[in-house]
C-alpha cells in the first residue's frame, strides 16, 4: 500500500499553519502529544455499541476499561456522580438531552444565537429550532450582560419544559442560582452548556453550574484541551418528572434516559479512540499545572480586552470573565467579514461573529470573536499580549495595503517562531 502523499502533504501544511500563525479562535486549542497519540490509536478499529459491561459486541474488555477511566476522570474533574462520554460532539450531547427531556413541539427557552448563543439552543436552522417551539432571551443593550429579567418574564409567560444557558460568544460568567429560581417557578429543567468555559469551571475560576442546573453538557476540545467530542454530566441524578417507569414500576432515573438518548437514540457505535483521548485530556486537567494554565488563559484575556478598549475598540459587556471576548467593529467602520479576511492575510486567525443587535447579516457580521486558550497553549503570556493586539490593530488599519500586510505577517511569524506547540 503506497503512502497517501496528497493527504499527508496537506496535513503537514496545516501543521505549519498552526505553528506559524497566531490562533485566536475562541473554540480552538492545541492538544498534547499524548492526546493526539490516543486519538490515532488502534482503538479506532473497535466497535463497542452500548455501555461498559453492557455491549452489543464481543471483545470489548479493554475498551470498557478505557471508557470507564474517561468516566471516572471527568466525574472527579467536575465532582459529578454520573457522566456519558460517548457524544461525538457538543451538538450531539445537546441533541441527546432534548431527546431525553422533550417531545417534538415542546417549548424551550434558549440564549439568542445573535446575542451569543449556540445553534443547538433553538436556532430555526438547527434540530433544536425545527423540532421544538423556541423562545429566546438575550443581553441588555446598554450593558451586554444577560437579561435575567427578560428570561424570567418569558419563562413565566410561556412555561418552557427546558431552559438552556451557556453560550458560544459571551464573555461573562452566569448566575446559575438565578436561573434555577426562574426554572423552579415554571417547572423547567435546566441544561447548562458549558462548552466554552468548561476548563475555567473545572479549575474553580468561574461559577459552578452543577448544584443549580439539572444537566450539564460540554465539548472536550476548547478550554479542556482534549480531542473533538462531547460529554453529558449530572452531579445529582433525579427521577424523571414525566413518570416514565421501568417494568417493575420504579421511575427511570434521568441518567438512564440520557444513556438511552445517546445510544440508541441519536448515535451508533462510540468512538473509543476519541474516548481514550478524552480520558488523557481529563487526566491532564486533573492537575495543578492545568489550573495554572487556566489562570494564565484568563489573565491573557482580561489584559487583551483592556488593551483593545484603550485602542478604541468596543468590547461587548466592557470586558471578560473567561477566555473570550466579542469585539464590535462598527466604531472602526469595519465588518467582521473584512476583519477576518484581512487578519487571515497576516496569519492571525479569528472568526467573524454577530454582535448583539447586529445590523449586518450572519454572512457579514459586525464583529469578531477572539479567545486566548490556544495562544496560551503556545506559551503566550502578558508581555506578548500588547504586541498581539498591536499586530491585529495594524492589520485592520491597513487591510487594503498589501505591502503593510506582508510586513505584519513576517512579524507574526517572528513572534511565534520557536514556540513549542504544547507547553504543559
Amino acid at each position: 500500500m503506497s503512502r497517501d502523499t496528497a493527504i499527508f502533504d496537506l496535513i503537514e501544511q496545516e501543521h505549519q499553519r498552526q505553528l506559524e500563525g497566531i490562533e485566536l479562535i475562541a473554540s480552538e486549542n492545541f492538544v498534547s502529544d499524548q492526546v493526539r497519540e490516543a486519538a490515532g490509536s488502534v482503538l479506532t478499529n473497535k466497535y463497542a455499541e452500548g455501555l461498559p459491561g453492557k455491549r452489543y459486541y464481543g471483545g470489548c474488555e479493554i475498551v470498557d476499561q478505557v471508557e470507564n477511566l474517561a468516566i471516572e476522570r471527568i466525574k472527579k474533574l467536575f465532582n459529578c456522580t454520573w457522566a456519558n462520554v460517548q457524544p461525538h460532539s457538543g451538538s450531539q450531547a445537546n441533541y441527546a438531552v432534548t431527546l431525553a427531556c422533550l417531545q417534538p413541539g415542546d417549548k424551550i427557552l434558549g440564549f439568542d444565537l445573535s446575542h451569543g448563543g449556540h445553534l443547538t439552543h433553538g436556532s430555526p436552522v438547527n434540530f433544536s429550532g425545527k423540532l421544538f417551539k423556541t423562545y429566546f432571551y438575550g443581553v441588555k443593550k446598554e450593558t451586554g450582560y444577560v437579561d435575567y429579567d427578560q428570561m424570567e418574564e418569558i419563562a413565566l409567560a410561556e412555561r418552557p419544559k427546558l431552559i438552556i444557558c451557556g453560550a458560544s460568544a459571551y464573555s461573562r460568567d452566569w448566575d446559575y442560582a438565578r436561573i434555577r429560581s426562574i426554572a423552579d417557578k415554571c417547572g423547567a429543567i435546566i441544561l447548562a452548556d458549558i462548552s466554552h468555559p468548561a476548563g475555567l469551571i473545572a479549575a474553580g475560576l468561574l461559577n459552578d453550574p452543577f448544584d443549580h442546573c439539572h444537566i450539564v453538557t460540554t465539548t472536550t476540545h476548547k478550554t479542556l484541551r482534549g480531542p473533538r467530542g462531547g460529554v453529558i454530566m449530572l452531579r445529582h441524578d433525579f427521577d424523571n418528572p414525566w413518570g416514565i417507569a421501568l417494568k417493575n414500576g420504579t421511575l427511570r432515573k434521568m441518567s438512564s434516559l440520557l444513556d438511552s438518548a445517546v445510544f440508541p437514540g441519536c448515535q451508533g457505535g462510540p468512538l473509543e479512540h476519541v474516548i481514550a483521548a478524552k480520558a488523557v485530556a481529563f487526566g491532564e486537567a486533573n492537575s495543578e499545572g492545568y489550573r495554572t494554565y487556566m489562570k494564565q488563559v484568563v489573565a491573557n484575556a482580561r489584559l487583551m480586552a483592556s488593551i483593545f478598549m484603550n485602542k478604541g475598540y468596543h468590547i461587548i459587556s466592557g470586558g471578560t470573565d473567561n477566555h473570550s471576548m466579542l469585539i464590535d467593529l462598527r466604531s472602526k467602520g469595519i465588518t467582521g467579514k473584512d476583519a477576518e479576511n484581512a487578519l487571515s492575510e497576516t496569519h492571525i486567525t479569528v472568526n467573524k461573529n454577530m454582535v448583539p443587535f447586529d445590523t449586518e447579516s450572519p454572512f457579514v457580521t459586525s464583529g469578531i470573536r477572539v479567545g486566548t486558550a490556544a495562544i496560551t497553549s503556545r506559551g503566550i503570556k502578558e508581555n506578548d499580549i500588547e504586541k498581539i493586539v498591536d499586530l491585529i490593530d495594524q492589520t485592520l488599519m491597513n487591510k487594503d495595503n498589501e505591502q503593510a500586510l506582508k510586513k505584519i505577517k513576517a512579524e507574526v511569524h517572528a513572534l511565534m517562531a520557536g514556540r513549542p506547540l504544547f507547553t504543559w
